[in-house]
């Protein structure tokens, strides 16, 4: 609902949207329709729960039929790997 969504851009817990190429979040890089493209969002009082619709973890190998979620593990393990 409007509130809902208000208070999560207020809040800014929008992790990730669905977003073309070019980076703009147009209706046809949005495959199911969220509201303003919300493909992701952070939770719990601490910001530490993600809530993400997309599944990365289908796209690692080639085998599974492509690799364009490795991405976001790759950058996970390398911000760790810093933060440690």
């Amino acid at each position: 609902d409007d509130d809902t969504l208000a208070r999560l851009k207020g809040e800014d817990r929008v992790a990730f949207r669905y977003v073309d190429a070019s980076g703009a979040a147009t209706e046809a890089a949005n495959p199911n329709g969220s509201l303003d493209n919300i493909a992701g969002i952070i939770g719990g009082p601490h910001r530490n729960i993600l809530g993400m619709m997309p599944h990365p973890e289908n796209l690692i190998e080639p085998l599974h039929g492509g690799t364009d979620g490795r991405a976001l593990f790759t950058g996970l393990v390398e911000a760790l790997e810093t933060a440690a």
